[in-house]
């Protein structure tokens, strides 16, 4: 049966490079992963550091020469404050190696907000609070992302990073 996108997948995961968040599953008790430091906490706790840092070094003793690592992250939710803490986390570990991070965001459609905001007048408040959200994760996810990078590099398929 499908329940995430995941399931669809062809390609068979290794078991060590899936970690599942299970409160931010969607049928998890903390609903979305939707703030910076949602996303940061959640690398707070020493098991799931422990965890992290387990998988990570299984790949690394596989590697005859690492060079660094690639980093994708999503900048305008939670998972922007999840990629800060991993970043910080390679930094501090592998100092001596490269760390490229691609920062994601969404394609934003302008002419949605456009419309929107004709038909109902002015935007609702969950809307500028969503709003909010995405530019604030962004905006704390290019600083955190980018300190502790050798490269980072926004990607965006719009030239708003995705923020409207």
């Amino acid at each position: 049966s499908v329940r995430v996108w995941s399931d669809y997948l062809n390609v068979r995961l290794h078991p060590k490079s899936v970690y599942v968040i299970h409160q931010y599953m969607h049928d998890g008790d903390c609903g979305c992963l939707e703030a910076f430091g949602q996303g940061e906490s959640l690398l707070q706790d020493p098991g799931c550091i422990e965890e992290l840092e387990d998988r990570l070094h299984f790949y690394v003793e596989e590697c005859d020469y690492l060079q660094g690592f690639q980093v994708l992250c999503d900048l305008h939710n939670g998972f922007s404050g999840v990629g800060a803490k991993v970043t910080e986390l390679l930094y501090d570990e592998y100092s001596g190696k490269g760390i490229l991070t691609w920062g994601l965001t969404p394609v934003t459609n302008p002419f949605w907000f456009a419309s929107h905001i004709l038909m109902v007048g002015l935007s609702s408040p969950q809307d500028f609070q969503k709003n909010f959200y995405r530019l604030m994760n962004t905006a704390l996810g290019i600083v955190h992302l980018s300190s502790h990078s050798s490269l980072f590099c926004p990607l965006s398929l719009s030239g708003s990073l995705g923020i409207k």
